[in-house]
């Protein structure tokens, strides 16, 4: 699997919208269930293995 990179861009209720670091893509809404619960908006993300980890 592909190891890609994150910055939560909005917090949104009980999701999050990440932006892609490695390259140009739209955003992504995901469950903030699913994310770190330290997550704030700004937090660097690494997504490994289906699992969501701050770098």
């Amino acid at each position: 699997m592909e190891t890609k990179y994150y910055t939560v861009a909005r917090i949104d209720g009980d999701y999050a919208w990440l932006r892609r670091t490695d390259r140009e893509e739209d955003l992504l809404l995901v469950a903030r269930a699913l994310l770190p619960e330290e997550i704030d908006e700004g937090t660097r993300l690494k997504y490994e293995m289906l699992q969501y980890e701050i770098v």
